[in-house]
């Protein structure tokens, strides 16, 4: 079985390109989802969490205020690098398990990791190929604005945060450009499922010799 990373930077359409594959039958494993369940109140990521970040970051109900942590992280490089040193070990076991699970239900299964930060945290290698979503830098800005209500400045600042969306498209085995239509962006999915599927079949088969 094949295991794919997908990412891109924020509000670059990684999402949207994640679904689209899933509509063609890819197992799609979200981090941002993964990162929602591992930071409940009472598991042992939300304990790390509190501990290095204090109380402030909860909210009434004593969960964790994702808004509130991300207003301290993307204000702080070393705040960032302690949330990822405290919830990145945390995702990639789960996803680990999860990709296990898929490929056990079906060892020809294309199986999709859909993370924001591939490239910063030194996952790539993990995958068998790593696929980036990139839209324009001016586009990305506009979109981000528009999705989050964000000042341009903190929206810039948010977007400063990441690795360029250029140099992951340079590092990608393949790229899907997110700045045209929505109907382009599709066609481009349509083209490359089926080599995503048939790297997925060899190395399935490969599995079994």
């Amino acid at each position: 079985m094949a295991s794919f990373g997908l990412t891109g930077g924020i509000a670059s359409g990684k999402s949207t390109v994640a679904g689209m594959f899933q509509q063609f039958g890819a197992k799609i494993i979200d981090a941002d989802e993964l990162a929602h369940e591992l930071i409940r109140a009472g598991s042992p990521t939300f304990g790390e969490l509190v501990s290095h970040f204090g109380t402030g970051i909860l909210d009434a109900a004593g969960q964790v205020n994702r808004k509130r942590l991300g207003e301290i992280v993307f204000a702080d490089a070393g705040e960032r690098a302690a949330l990822n040193a405290i919830i990145h070990p945390a995702i990639m076991a789960r996803r680990l398990e999860l990709i296990q699970g898929c490929e056990k239900a079906d060892p020809h299964a294309v199986v999709i990791s859909d993370a924001a930060l591939i490239y910063e945290a030194h996952i790539e290698g993990y995958f068998a190929k790593v696929i980036v979503a990139w839209c324009r830098s001016e586009q990305q800005l506009a979109r981000l604005m528009a999705k989050t209500g964000l000042a341009r400045q903190e929206a810039e600042r948010r977007i400063g945060a990441q690795m360029p969306g250029d140099e992951k498209r340079r590092r990608a085995d393949y790229v899907i450009d997110c700045s045209g239509s929505l109907e382009e962006t599709q066609r481009q999915v349509a083209a490359l499922y089926p080599e995503l599927r048939r790297i997925a079949e060899d190395m399935g088969a490969g599995s079994r010799e």
